[in-house]
């Protein structure tokens, strides 16, 4: 009888242990994750969204900042900046931010189109004192500074090539040291035909941008980045932004990681032309200064994104400078084929979704490179936010800018409190 009852007993305790929650289910991942900076209870739904999409997407680092009218009201650091030393990824650490340079190149050209010593409607070959050569496209001389920006200038990676990522080929076919400098890559580019008329329709151009930093330094007589710390930065009191390194990392500067561990010839350094990893050496991060070369952090990132909200305000541009950044672009890169205008567009170095009230709109910008995915979102409402990650792709694939902004929206609609000013 008594065998009898331990066997029952057994039975018993066998079907609660297969009815218990898994001991390192959902939570107990989450928490194994290190996340740093100020916690506050009425923000968790930010937490709650961060912790959860590193979870699902298998991303080692975050680092995420939010501001609200101008004031930064979180800041804090998720997973590993450096996953092999367990290194946690802190508040004030830097990440190339890629593609999020554009609006800070925008931002730079504006200022001296303040000053009188650029004009929109320049062409920038001829600002540059570039002879074109005989056989040239002669639509090169019709191109402006405004399509620059609005990416309307004539290239379109898409139907021939992207020249910032062919540093050993430009090299090559102009005779000179590798990797291509950013004079080397106009140059070069200037014996290519363009792939449409300028100002015909919308195609993103980072060697638009490439030009685009070649003019500042030709008009300010300052290199790109002294010119930029000084008008942009400098102001805004960003003081963690600066140009990053191909195969070096910076003071505080993460790690970047490929989901993937793929490997392709070196472009610079001591490997060239043998397999790296494709974050350090597979493209020429020097020469993409003004397109996709800065390194910042979350915070700094918000304060120059929220320089854009209250116009009147700006540390940085005057009011009709935003407003002209805001403004829609003529033609089928602001409007479709039947004239009705877009939802949104690219403006003068940021994407623009208008609300219809004069100088409110929500402007954003991503960023991409190996290692790399970025977001910087200024809404209308006033509330501004950067997410940096350390890794470009999602396990299955997908770029984890596009797979996150969506949620970013719900989760700080979901904060029902936010900080009072202190």
């Amino acid at each position: 009888m008594l065998q009898k009852k331990l066997a029952l007993l057994l039975l018993a305790l066998a079907a609660i242990i297969v009815v218990m929650p898994d001991p390192v289910g959902v939570a107990a991942q989450e928490k194994r994750l290190p996340v740093t900076g100020v916690a506050d209870a009425d923000l968790a739904s930010i937490d709650d969204m961060i912790l959860a999409f590193m979870r699902d997407q298998e991303v080692p680092g975050a680092s995420v900042a939010v501001a609200k009218d101008g004031r930064l009201v979180y800041a804090r650091g998720f997973g590993h900046a450096d996953s092999q030393l367990g290194l946690a990824v802190q508040p004030n650490m830097r990440f190339r931010i890629a593609s999020i340079s554009k609006p800070i190149t925008a931002a730079a050209i504006l200022r001296l189109i303040e000053l009188g010593l650029l004009r929109l409607d320049d062409n920038p070959f001829a600002v540059l004192k570039l002879a074109l050569p005989a056989d040239a496209d002669p639509r090169l001389r019709k191109i402006t500074v405004r399509q620059l920006l609005h990416h309307t200038a004539g290239w379109d990676r898409a139907a021939s090539f992207d020249p910032m990522f062919r540093p050993i080929v430009i090299a090559k076919a102009l005779n000179v040291k590798p990797p291509a400098k950013p004079d080397d890559v106009i140059q070069y580019m200037l014996n290519q035909p363009l792939d449409f008329d300028p100002g015909v329709r919308y195609a993103y151009s980072n060697f638009g941008y490439c030009i685009l930093g070649r003019l500042i330094e030709k008009v300010s007589g300052q290199d790109y980045e002294s010119y930029v710390h000084k008008e942009i930065f400098t102001p805004l009191g960003m003081k963690s932004t600066q140009l990053g390194k191909t195969l070096t990392q910076a003071k505080d500067e993460v790690k970047y990681s490929d989901v993937k561990n793929r490997l392709a010839p070196a472009v610079i350094g001591p490997n060239l032309g043998k397999d790296v990893p494709a974050p350090y050496g597979t493209w020429y991060l020097e020469a993409m200064d003004s397109h996709g070369g800065w390194i910042s952090t979350a915070s700094d990132l918000v304060r120059f994104g929220s320089a854009f909200h209250k116009i009147d305000d700006s540390k940085i541009l005057k009011p009709d400078s935003i407003r002209t950044l805001l403004a829609r672009p003529p033609g089928l890169a602001g409007n479709d084929k039947d004239g009705n205008p877009k939802a949104s567009y690219y403006g003068l170095g940021w994407n623009v979704r208008p609300t219809g009230a004069d100088s409110k709109a929500t402007i954003w910008h991503m960023g991409a490179l190996d290692g790399t995915a970025t977001v910087l979102v200024k809404r209308a409402d006033g509330l501004c936010w950067a997410v940096l990650f350390n890794s470009r792709m999602s396990k299955k694939g997908s770029y984890l800018g596009t797979l996150v902004d969506p949620l970013v929206h719900q989760a700080v609609d979901n904060v029902k409190r936010w900080p009072a000013p202190k």
